[in-house]
């Protein structure tokens, strides 16, 4: 899926190609991809239809385009959701599901094979949608408080992986970089949080921003076809990866092979040395 690097590239060749643009017509092709909408596809067209993109904005993973109208056009990536910018004469793509007609030679497409992403329009929402309001600032956002994500870390019971997962905790980390950022603080994912020092969670804050700037750079992360920005280009940061999906592999800095454990239904990557496990964990 996604994560904040990967949805803030997208976001900036949305800024850049989109912004400014008039929707002159929208066409729902499938309707899975609405389906938060519920006034039904001809009303998310006609909200559109129109009215000018005023911005590109992001919290977390969701994106959303400010309109004229002081509604929003919203938009999650899901697994494999690709907002593309496309020459208005280009072949669809054999996953197109909706399709924004600009006053443009191009046309922004919403492609999403598994289609567990999604679009709606959210009225009133050009500052912040309602839907999206219980979701925490990332920490990439300059408002980001530091010292209460420290404090409501430190006052919870659940492993710092856990913890950085929660969205209405802090936005836009999943499980690549979460893995990562731990890596780089030399902490395990099973650490509970309120075993943890002021400085640990510095140190975590601290590698999540440095591993998703470093993401940034590098267009984010792509492990298949399925994650590409606006012209449809892949990330490379997946070749600078320490942990995740590095099981087998030695550790950058002691040589000791990567683990991979269950974790929430996905996978967790750590080094043993590195990363020791909680007391509690190991007796475990």
């Amino acid at each position: 899926m996604p994560e904040l690097p990967e949805v803030e590239v997208v976001r900036r060749g949305l800024d850049a190609h989109v912004v400014g643009r008039t929707i002159t017509g929208v066409d729902v092709l499938h309707l899975r991809p609405v389906r938060r909408h519920l006034a039904g596809p001809d009303d998310f067209a006609a909200r559109l239809a129109g009215h000018r993109v005023e911005g590109a904005r992001r919290r977390g993973k969701y994106l959303w385009l400010p309109l004229d109208s002081g509604d929003a056009l919203l938009g999650h990536l899901g697994m494999s959701g690709q907002m593309l910018v496309q020459p208005a004469d280009a072949p669809d793509e054999r996953h197109l599901r909706v399709r924004l007609r600009l006053d443009a030679p191009y046309e922004l497409r919403f492609v999403d094979q598994r289609m567990f992403g999604g679009l709606a329009v959210s009225p009133g929402g050009a500052d912040l949608p309602s839907e999206i309001a219980h979701i925490a600032r990332d920490p990439m956002d300059p408002e980001f408080d530091d010292d209460l994500f420290s404090a409501r870390v430190r006052a919870k019971v659940s492993g710092i992986k856990r913890i950085l997962l929660d969205q209405t905790v802090i936005s836009g980390v999943g499980n690549i970089y979460a893995d990562e950022a731990l890596w780089r603080a030399r902490l395990h994912g099973e650490r509970p949080g309120r075993r943890l020092r002021r400085v640990d969670v510095t140190e975590v804050l601290t590698g999540v921003r440095a591993v998703m700037g470093a993401a940034l750079e590098q267009g984010g992360t792509s492990f298949d076809a399925l994650y590409v920005n606006v012209n449809g280009e892949s990330g490379y940061f997946d070749r600078s990866l320490h942990a995740y999906g590095q099981e087998g592999q030695p550790c950058a800095r002691c040589g000791t092979p990567i683990v991979r454990v269950s974790f929430m239904n996905r996978s967790s990557y750590f080094c043993p040395v590195c990363q020791p496990r909680p007391r509690r964990s190991r007796a475990r």
